[in-house]
């Protein structure tokens, strides 16, 4: 029988309300039950979000340093424990393992930066027009925030926003994905180990149409930060709104690659094929389109359908394997319905299908598939599919590869491959995308700087990095004046 797994909330590990469970399954093996986790309702979303409020005032009044303390053991127990949180992943959401390490020591990275954050500066001294007032600057933190995180990055996403959250103050309500359960649990026992004060974290599992309206209306939660869908972004900023608290989303991307002639093809053929089918292209900042110029267009498209009909398709523990499987089957149906209606608009190069043979009968897979002259105002140009897609589609110059590139609702990333400064500087001024990349990849980030989108993809305020400080913390403008006169 599978191992069950409960809530923490207030310290402790228990049943949902209810005694409700649902499962986790292995994506490469639907036969292989990781195990039942606590299906939560509103009353459980209740009592986490009161743990944190009674913990908050106990919690804001450490230090920063001592705050920043647990963060520092964190991430020495989550080192310690890397190889088993990788082969945890990859069990539960398919990644393949070496991509599955290095997200597991991206949460380690994270927690050592916003332990740092800790001793760092959070406010400046400012000259009055009184000499004898002195005016500074603090941070106040908001309070409880509720943290609601995706399960293609299981590990690294709740780092990345329970380490601010946590190093400046707050207490914290984690909703991991329900496909992801089992590292959000990891990643809690983690916390746990580490010391953190009972009621500071606390996790739920679960759907989030069951507890996701009280984790934002529940008049004690004063923050909601959210990486997911663009449709559940826009109801939880409407109910944010009414409340007038403060809401962070990070949503959907379809990110574009521009190629020009004078690029190094072996570099931008790479980059361009990992980006787009790497994790099968479960990014929100994957590649899903190429905007390619006509000169050399039919050479690299020629050479990429090469490349990508060459791709190793399999379980993501295979060292081998390049493009693991599909998180679920509703998933795969979904990714496999939009090429369907994508070989009415355009001519499909490679793939399109499920790959034939036992190993791939047992899980979700579908193959490397690359559509080409793709028409802009296509749904293969426009729709977010969040699969192993590409969209290959003509330019005639620089000037009309970036208006390709922007005609589309979102902005989160996007790259160029060129050795023309000019043409460089040119895309950089006019791309409308908050993550901006010159001969890289346009999936791959690092902890220390913002992270975020333009247009639809973002609520435009930024994770990661210093950043974070200005979405977990409120300015205090503080006067002192001297007494008696």
């Amino acid at each position: 029988m599978a191992e069950a797994f409960g809530n923490y909330i207030n310290g402790r590990w228990r049943a949902a309300s209810g005694g409700a469970t649902s499962p986790s399954i292995n994506p490469a093996d639907r036969n292989d039950i990781i195990g039942q986790f606590a299906a939560s309702a509103a009353e459980d979303a209740r009592e986490a979000i009161e743990a944190a409020h009674a913990a908050l005032p106990r919690w804001r009044s450490l230090s920063s340093f001592a705050r920043g303390e647990y963060l520092r053991k964190a991430a020495d127990i989550l080192e310690s424990r890397l190889e088993e949180v990788s082969r945890a992943m990859v069990r539960e959401n398919g990644k393949t393992i070496l991509e599955a390490r290095g997200e597991t020591a991206r949460a380690v990275a994270l927690f050592r930066y916003y332990a740092a954050e800790g001793v760092r500066s959070v406010g400046e001294v400012v000259p009055s027009v009184n000499a004898r007032t002195m005016i500074y600057t603090t941070r106040a933190p908001l309070g409880v925030v509720s943290l609601v995180t995706p399960w293609n990055f299981p590990v690294a996403i709740p780092a990345w926003k329970m380490g601010p959250a946590l190093v400046y103050g707050n207490t914290v309500v984690f909703k991991p994905a329900t496909a992801a359960p089992h590292c959000g649990v990891l990643m809690t026992q983690v916390l746990e180990e580490a010391g953190v004060p009972a009621g500071v974290v606390n996790l739920l599992t679960g759907s989030g149409g069951k507890v996701g309206e009280e984790l934002v209306r529940n008049p004690l939660v004063h923050g909601i930060s959210f990486t997911g869908s663009n449709y559940i972004g826009r109801r939880i900023a409407v109910w944010a709104a009414e409340r007038g608290v403060k809401f962070q989303l990070e949503m959907g991307g379809k990110n574009p690659v521009i190629v020009l002639p004078d690029c190094d093809m072996e570099q931008a053929l790479t980059l361009t094929l990992r980006g787009a089918f790497g994790y099968a292209g479960q990014k929100c900042t994957a590649t899903s389109r190429a905007v390619i110029h006509e000169s050399i267009y039919d050479t690299f498209s020629a050479k990429l359908v090469e490349r990508a009909r060459a791709l190793k398709v399999g379980p993501g523990i295979e060292q081998s394997t390049f493009v693991p499987p599909i998180i679920t089957e509703d998933q795969q149906k979904n990714i496999l319905a939009a090429i369907e209606r994508g070989k009415s608009e355009a001519r499909l190069l490679c793939g399109g299908g499920v790959p034939q043979g036992e190993v791939y009968r047992k899980g979700y897979y579908v193959e490397p598939t690359v559509f080409g002259d793709v028409p802009v105002d296509s749904a293969l140009a426009q729709e977010e599919i969040f699969g192993p897609v590409l969209a290959l589609m003509r330019a005639r110059n620089l000037d009309e590869a970036i208006d390709l590139a922007n005609r589309v609702r979102y902005g989160l990333s996007a790259s160029i491959f060129t050795k023309d400064l000019n043409a460089v500087q040119e895309y950089c001024a006019r791309i409308e995308a908050g993550i901006v990349k010159v001969n890289g990849e346009t999936a791959g980030l690092e902890p220390q700087v913002p992270f975020g989108g333009m247009k639809e993809s973002s609520s435009h305020s930024r994770e990661q990095g210093r950043a974070a400080m200005d979405f977990f913390t409120s300015i205090k403008t503080v006067y002192v004046d001297r007494a008696g006169g």
